[in-house]
């Protein structure tokens, strides 16, 4: 059940809201614009506060975002790059690199179009759950441009530089069986089964320490440019520093003991 909101950074939102539920310890970030769920240029900036705000929520374990209808979204609003000044447009990246920046589990529930900036803001996400009707795609050669929110960068790191160069300079539309073989999606399910595929996720999740949660998802975006050496250096620190963790006692406790661990996140 979605809990009253009372942080005024997720009030008076244009096309999205926020439904946070303490009992599943999760916040759903759900884009809502029929049909095609566009994001408009100030949606950015309010999607950057809702993120950060669920970050900080003591009762969220788990962000997902997730839209209404049959499309994830079709891209942003074409206009608003004509009306907003050139200093808005370079916090565009900043804004939708939002999931990436926040220290809890982001998981994105993806189906139907999912275009320009609906895609960049995936992939910022830490896991992607696609239905068999989801298109991946970067259309902003059509339009005479590139894209501009992190799109082409985080593409090349997880598919290379071949597919990315097909994707972004041909606007080529990636479908669902492709991302999953990709390694753009994390599973892809049936259309009718996104929505308990993202449930059983958000649970799967919550059941680890949400301090061991936040450690390997800092490590592993701190080090996905470092070389070897330093990223086998970091995880040792890492490493060192949980084993002297309340949950990491409570999980060998835990185990030994034949029970379900009981993470504080201490």
């Amino acid at each position: 059940m979605s809990e009253q909101i009372n942080d005024p950074r997720l009030t008076g939102l244009d096309g999205f809201r926020v439904e946070i539920d303490t009992a599943a310890q999760r916040g759903d970030i759900i884009l809502d614009r029929p049909p095609y769920n566009i994001i408009a240029m100030p949606q950015r900036d309010q999607l950057r506060r809702a993120f950060e705000a669920l970050d900080e929520h003591d009762g969220v374990r788990v962000i997902v975002l997730r839209a209404i209808g049959e499309h994830f979204s079709s891209g942003g609003y074409i206009k608003g790059f004509m009306e907003a000044s050139p200093e808005h447009v370079s916090k565009l990246a900043w804004n939708i690199a939002a999931p990436a920046r926040a220290a809890k589990p982001v998981i994105a529930a993806n189906r139907g179009y999912c275009f320009g900036v609906g895609f960049e803001l995936s992939l910022a996400c830490d896991f992607r759950l696609v239905s068999e009707t989801l298109q991946y795609a970067l259309p902003e050669q059509k339009l005479g441009q590139i894209p501009g929110s992190g799109g082409s960068a985080r593409l090349q790191k997880i598919v290379g530089i071949t597919r990315t160069k097909d994707i972004v300079m041909r606007s080529r539309r990636i479908s669902a069986r492709q991302a999953l073989d990709w390694g753009l999606a994390t599973d892809l399910v049936p259309d009718g089964e996104l929505e308990v595929a993202t449930d059983a996720l958000v649970r799967e999740l919550v059941g680890f320490s949400p301090l061991a949660q936040r450690t390997a998802k800092k490590l592993l975006n701190d080090t996905e440019d470092a070389s070897l050496a330093t990223a086998i250096e970091l995880e040792g620190h890492c490493y060192s520093r949980l084993r002297s963790s309340e949950d990491f006692n409570e999980g060998v406790a835990a185990f030994h003991e034949k029970r379900a661990p009981r993470f504080t996140g201490q």
